[in-house]
């Protein structure tokens, strides 16, 4: 069974070479055929020209010139990944690679339609001060009310879902950036593919370089209002637009776009 793995960089070149190295060798130390499809969000620095000069058969170099967003540069390899299961972990090495292993067994004992790697896990190792402990718990809250989802964190940067259910979702999904994870499970959930469990990680949080402040009052931080509005956006879609319903399909814009993009050369391959 092959198992792709998506890694969104933006603006790594000093890591980049290093970080994308460092999952690649503790993947090939597990019992996973895996490739690597790592996706450059926007030529903003040498991010791209320093992951291109890495030369191994299953490491595949995306990019192209315009920063998207982390949902976007998911999407984006997630349609070019050719796994049974599809997984994507964020760079800058924030979640330990060992990560990943884990998330895969529990793909396999839960027999999931996706698997998403918690902070909030009762055996997860994590750093969390006590005011993301807060962000987090009143995030997850939201989410539960809203969309109905049981993980109890839909924001760490590690999931992996099975192929058939990425081919019904991604050409509906329209978040870029702030609420991509919840927008992809709560379309997931939708669906019908209800079987998504959580597994534990391994997470030391940058807390110096977060771009969430340190205010306790999180409707001062732009970041988090943002992702409240993207939220609250893609709880209108789904239920009062039902935009997400097959019914909808002619408005689904995904594929389209991407399509153009390849043909006009915006997109660069390896």
């Amino acid at each position: 069974m092959l198992v792709s793995i998506i890694i969104p960089v933006y603006k790594k070149e000093e890591t980049v070479v290093k970080d994308i190295l460092n999952i690649w060798k503790t993947v090939k130390q597990t019992r996973w055929d895996c490739e690597l499809i790592v996706v450059i969000d926007g030529f903003v620095d040498k991010s791209f020209e320093r992951a291109k000069t890495i030369k191994k058969k299953n490491i595949k170099v995306f990019g192209y010139p315009t920063n998207k967003g982390k949902g976007y540069a998911v999407k984006y390899g997630m349609a070019r990944a050719r796994g049974d299961l599809v997984a994507f972990i964020d760079s800058g090495m924030e979640i330990n690679p060992n990560s990943i292993s884990m998330v895969l067994e529990h793909m396999e004992w839960y027999d999931a339609d996706v698997i998403v790697g918690s902070k909030r896990h009762p055996a997860s190792k994590t750093n969390l001060t006590a005011l993301r402990k807060l962000y987090s718990w009143g995030y997850y809250q939201l989410v539960k009310y809203l969309f109905g989802l049981r993980v109890k964190d839909t924001q760490a940067g590690l999931k992996v879902f099975r192929r058939k259910v990425l081919e019904k979702v991604l050409p509906r999904l329209l978040v870029k950036e702030y609420a991509f994870d919840v927008e992809l499970l709560a379309v997931t959930n939708h669906l019908g593919f209800t079987r998504i469990y959580e597994a534990p990680i391994e997470i030391t949080l940058d807390f110096d370089n977060s771009r969430f402040s340190k205010n306790w009052f999180p409707f001062m931080d732009k970041h988090i209002r943002k992702m409240m509005v993207d939220t609250l956006a893609v709880f209108y879609r789904l239920y009062l637009l039902r935009y997400y319903d097959d019914t909808s399909k002619r408005k689904w814009t995904y594929d389209n776009e991407l399509k153009m993009r390849i043909n006009t050369g915006e997109v660069t391959y390896d």
